[in-house]
């Protein structure tokens, strides 16, 4: 990445970036699958955890109000490196160690060019359509019981 040109190196950004996220969404039997399915077989050294700990979640009122701590949520991260050099890393919500290595074994994968566009057709791309999916049902479901309120202003003067 380091001769490419200032755009190219954004547009890797963000395809990892999007990569990433679905490897932290995703279960820990697609993530396993999938790495079997693109013949994953090289070799991952951990270079932290995988461990699982606790995050601060910050809420704020109405968007714009005075930030204040809303609880907290665990999580599990992991570093490791590939036979090849490249670091992956990862974080999920929950406490599946396998989970948050595999993500983070796709994520230094899919820096390997030669892996990008395979993991990212056969693991990313169809666990963001159904994480679409699931919010587009979700939003259907939740539609359906929404009630508007509505204030008949009576003429008291």
């Amino acid at each position: 990445m380091a001769d490419a040109s200032p755009g190219q190196q954004t547009l890797d950004i963000a395809r990892r970036r999007r990569a990433m996220a679905a490897f932290a969404i995703a279960d820990t039997a697609v993530l396993a699958a999938g790495w079997r399915a693109i013949g994953g077989s090289m070799r991952a050294t951990a270079l932290r955890g995988p461990e699982a700990g606790l995050v601060m979640l910050r809420g704020r009122i109405g968007g714009g109000g005075a930030p204040f701590n809303l609880g907290e949520a665990s999580v599990t991260r992991a570093t490791v490196r590939l036979g090849s050099g490249e670091v992956g890393h990862a974080m999920v919500l929950g406490r599946d160690l396998a989970r948050a290595e595999l993500a983070a074994i796709l994520d230094a994968a899919f820096q390997r060019p030669e892996w990008r566009e395979r993991i990212g057709a056969e693991i990313v791309e169809p666990v963001l359509a159904a994480q679409a999916q699931d919010d587009r049902q979700r939003a259907e479901e939740t539609q359906a019981t929404r009630v508007d309120f509505f204030t008949v202003v009576r003429g008291e003067d």
